[in-house]
């Protein structure tokens, strides 16, 4: 099921080739709740040998247009785990002391120590999304960024870090239906903010420089994943079968003692 949704061969990818209103052969979250609710179970079990066995780490990133559900995803597939072992990042601005320093520098800071979890909203690829959108960065310097970034990313492989890249994938229409939702509703006017509207203008550039980061950066050691996102009860379905069955591939188990406790009788 998963290859379906997976980018890890380095060809030319089009967002067009993926529906974001796809559930695969399911109808409703009635039909997946049993399954999702043994996966839940797994998570946390594959989280207490993580925390346990202090060999490996995890990071979860996701990225996203405006609404697809980068809170949300964060909120409904992880808040059930230990907190003592994860924590959530959202990369905002840049601060003037970050932009002072290379474009990963801030990224450094969070990773997650060997044991934990730690979901990225929003990530380092940020810096050659929006800024290239915007016309701050050439493309050449795009490119040499992507660079860094496959670098780093096989940096963290090497340290232990297993990397999980999400794009959860939404219809133009349906963030116009979530902005106009936010402002309707007043418990969601927290989240809404002018400039999701003035985004809209750039959805196209948007498409263009996700596409080009999956092309470059969707390899079979670190592939993307692109989640349908429309329906969110199968994007949190898909979100979690990803994490655990990437997180089963380490074979995690928990520490073995040997110890005569015979000699402290």
């Amino acid at each position: 099921m998963l290859k379906k949704y997976a980018l890890n061969s380095g060809k030319n990818v089009k967002l067009s080739a993926f529906d974001p209103d796809d559930t695969d052969k399911f109808k409703n979250k009635e039909e997946i709740r049993e399954k999702f609710e043994e996966m839940e179970e797994k998570l946390k079990e594959l989280q207490d040998k993580l925390y346990a066995s202090k060999t490996h780490s995890v990071l979860i990133l996701f990225q996203g247009m405006d609404c697809s559900g980068k809170d949300g995803v964060v909120k409904k597939v992880l808040s059930n785990l230990n907190p003592q072992g994860f924590r959530a990042e959202s990369f905002k601005k840049p601060s003037e002391d970050e932009l002072s320093h290379d474009f990963l520098w801030r990224t450094h800071k969070v990773m997650p120590a060997k044991g934990y979890i730690t979901a990225f909203n929003r990530s380092y690829y940020e810096d050659v999304l929006i800024t290239r959108v915007h016309d701050t960065i050439t493309d050449g310097e795009a490119a040499k960024r992507l660079k860094h970034i496959q670098h780093f990313e096989k940096l963290q492989a090497d340290n232990g870090v297993l990397v999980i890249k999400i794009f959860l994938h939404i219809s133009k229409s349906f963030q116009y239906e979530k902005l106009k939702e936010r402002i309707a509703n007043p418990e969601k006017h927290w989240k809404f903010d002018i400039n999701d509207l003035q985004e809209r203008k750039y959805w196209e550039k948007y498409v263009e420089a996700y596409e080009d980061v999956f092309t470059q950066t969707g390899k079979k050691s670190c592939p993307w994943y692109i989640v349908p996102a429309d329906e969110r009860w199968f994007r949190d379905f898909l979100v979690l079968k990803i994490i655990v069955s990437a997180m089963e591939q380490l074979n995690l188990e928990y520490p073995t003692i040997e110890i005569d406790v015979s000699e402290f009788s």
